[in-house]
């Protein structure tokens, strides 16, 4: 095959083709006129550097609002979890109070069986009067549910004020198409480029705040498996009552019966 007098067939040109190609979309942009191939190859670089830094940021933003969609989740469990601990505990009451009533009919029956226990009935003065009942207690979740429950409610009103998808970002200071004056190159550990820095700096603290919003779920996660653990124990503890309830109803009923 033939080739042109100006070709060399042994040149490696791809690159700089693939990179006209890739570049086609800055040969418009004011910054770029005048520059040389390279000098326009090292300005794109740049540009993808930006690009970078702000898909990051970005990223880190979606991020920070998962943790919170989640941790907001966790607290609305934690919540519904102590509202099912209040149900058991007055569950638990009111079977403590159906013993203390099935214990004083067992008196009653026995004291029907008896014709003397008949007579002192009879002429027995007031009735016993019952105490009050005593008002239960408010509910109190495990030490470790509470603890993370606490901490993620003081962390809402600053997710409130700093959570992206509820206010307006200004991200635009280190975006794609920011300055790029000054270089990337680093000095001390930090970029040079101010937009590039504000970028690390804006990912730093976001990581930051995503390492005690995961510290925050890890917490609140041990905490409502306490919690269900402890309540598998109520919910034991009820239906083995429930069960000996059961039995001491079925056994008052068939002493009743036999007074007929």
């Amino acid at each position: 095959m033939a080739y042109p007098k100006s070709h060399n067939p042994f040149a490696d040109d791809d690159d700089d083709e693939d990179f006209r190609s890739k570049n086609k979309g800055f040969d418009g942009a004011p910054e770029d006129s005048g520059m040389s191939d390279a000098e326009r190859r090292q300005h794109y670089l740049q540009r993808e550097v930006m690009r970078t830094a702000q898909s990051a940021v970005d990223s880190s933003y979606r991020s920070i609002g998962l943790i919170r969609e989640s941790e907001k989740m966790g607290v609305e469990t934690a919540e519904e979890l102590m509202r099912q601990g209040e149900v058991l505990k007055r569950t638990d009451k009111m079977l403590d109070n159906m013993e203390q009533d099935l214990k004083t009919s067992q008196k009653h029956i026995a004291s029907i069986k008896s014709v003397w226990g008949g007579l002192v009935n009879y002429f027995k003065g007031k009735p016993e009067t019952k105490p009050p009942p005593e008002q239960p207690k408010a509910y109190e979740a495990n030490d470790r549910l509470e603890s993370a429950l606490a901490t993620s409610r003081e962390q809402e009103d600053k997710y409130q004020a700093s959570h992206p998808n509820l206010r307006k970002l200004e991200t635009g200071g280190f975006g794609a198409m920011a300055s790029v004056d000054g270089g990337l190159s680093r000095q001390n550990g930090h970029p040079q480029n101010r937009h590039l820095r504000e970028a690390h700096q804006t990912l730093d603290r976001n990581l930051d705040e995503m390492s005690d919003g995961l510290s925050r779920l890890k917490n609140l996660g041990l905490g409502l498996q306490s919690e269900i653990d402890s309540q598998d124990d109520s919910i034991d503890s009820l239906l083995n009552k429930v069960d000996k309830m059961d039995m001491k109803i079925n056994n008052t009923n068939q002493q009743l019966k036999k007074l007929k």
